[in-house]
């Protein structure tokens, strides 16, 4: 179903210094916007932001950005995220098509890339939209620091199992990987809210995390 976009968004979100309007002008230098030289992460498809959210008042010397693609997402994410009495300072939103990260982030500037319930693009004519598609794992390879991870959850075994074999050709050191997160030994889970919904509806979760390897 095609979201209905909310007339009250765009002023909401220029109001909101926590809102990065033109991000293309921070490529390299957001540690500048954050104020210190904590490590930076991003999550690619926030959704409501509860996950990122809860990261970010859980790890108060990372920073985080919470990034879609819509500008109505963004803004109700903003808005749940603003709700909280102890909204972190290390968390900031942007929307922009992930396809153009390499616009907004400079090489090695990201440290972790969290992807979770993406679009699974079930046909095959656009598995290139997929976001763990190669040539988006290329583009992430590039913006990520040396070491860099990729943390990828997903109820979607089809797509999972796609993942795997994108990472595996495109010479990913996979680990943690689960097909069960819920039944896992992991530990401090934080779900989204897409998890919440699929597991109280008896789906499994798919979970891995992907190293970027030296070349």
């Amino acid at each position: 179903m095609r979201l209905r976009r909310d007339p009250r968004a765009p002023e909401y979100l220029a109001s909101d210094e926590r809102v990065i309007l033109s991000p293309e002008a921070f490529k390299g230098k957001w540690k500048e916007s954050f104020g210190n030289d904590n490590p930076i992460h991003v999550e690619f498809g926030c959704g409501k932001g509860g996950f990122i959210t809860e990261l970010a008042i859980l790890n108060p010397t990372i920073n985080y950005i919470a990034a879609e693609r819509a500008e109505t997402v963004v803004y109700k994410a903003c808005k749940k995220a603003n709700n909280k009495e102890d909204f972190p300072d290390n968390l900031r939103f942007l929307f922009f098509d992930v396809s153009h990260c390499k616009e907004i982030f400079e090489e090695g500037e990201v440290g972790r890339i969290y992807l979770n319930f993406s679009d699974p693009w079930p046909k095959k004519r656009y598995a290139y939209k997929r976001l763990t598609n190669r040539l988006f794992l290329e583009k992430y390879e590039h913006i990520l620091c040396e070491k860099g991870e990729i943390h990828f959850k997903t109820d979607n075994k089809g797509l999972f199992a796609y993942s795997i074999e994108e990472f595996s050709a495109t010479s990913w050191l996979m680990k943690n990987v689960t097909l069960d997160l819920h039944n896992s030994e992991m530990q401090d889970n934080i779900m989204t809210e897409y998890e919440k919904k699929f597991s109280e509806m008896g789906y499994t979760i798919n979970r891995l995390e992907a190293v970027k390897l030296k070349k």
